[in-house]
């Protein structure tokens, strides 16, 4: 069994259909220059694709700076509403949800820009799993658990 590695983004070409997707460090990805935001771009050689350094990441295509949706997260992780979040950093509250959305889908990836700089607690972190849990349906992520274990209830007729 082979060990794993993590392959930094612009090391290889994000194109599924290119014939060198997926080889790191084979020389066909090069820097193509930046973004208005001050994002690297990257381009491959062979198939021509441009893409970003934020690809496949929880910040892509996020007009807002990763520290403030880092800060915003840290925020709802202290338990803040997103009203408060909303009077203090000035940022929509439908924006914040979209945000915690994508989180659920890069735990991993939020929980080490978290826990690293940030230094949150287990518990922050758990606070803010909780709160993305419930977003979006009533009984949240408790009602789904119980559904899962004990079955839905069908009537009988």
């Amino acid at each position: 069994m082979s060990e794993m590695q993590i392959a930094n983004i612009g090391s290889f070409c994000l194109n599924e259909a290119c014939e060198d997707y997926q080889k790191v460090n084979y020389g066909n990805v090069t820097k193509y220059g930046k973004t208005d935001n001050g994002k690297q771009r990257y381009r491959c050689k062979t198939c021509k694709k441009v893409f970003v350094e934020t690809k496949g990441t929880m910040f892509y295509r996020i007009r807002h700076s990763e520290n403030e949706v880092i800060e915003c997260m840290t925020m709802v992780g202290d338990r803040s509403s997103l009203a408060a979040i909303h009077r203090d950093k000035g940022i929509k509250e439908e924006t914040v949800i979209k945000w915690l959305e994508r989180a659920k889908n890069h735990v991993e990836e939020v929980e080490e820009h978290f826990m690293r700089p940030y230094k949150l607690s287990r518990v922050q972190m758990d606070a803010l799993w909780t709160f993305v849990g419930h977003k979006g349906e009533k009984g949240g992520t408790s009602k789904k658990m119980q559904e899962a274990n004990f079955g839905v209830e069908q009537s009988l007729t």
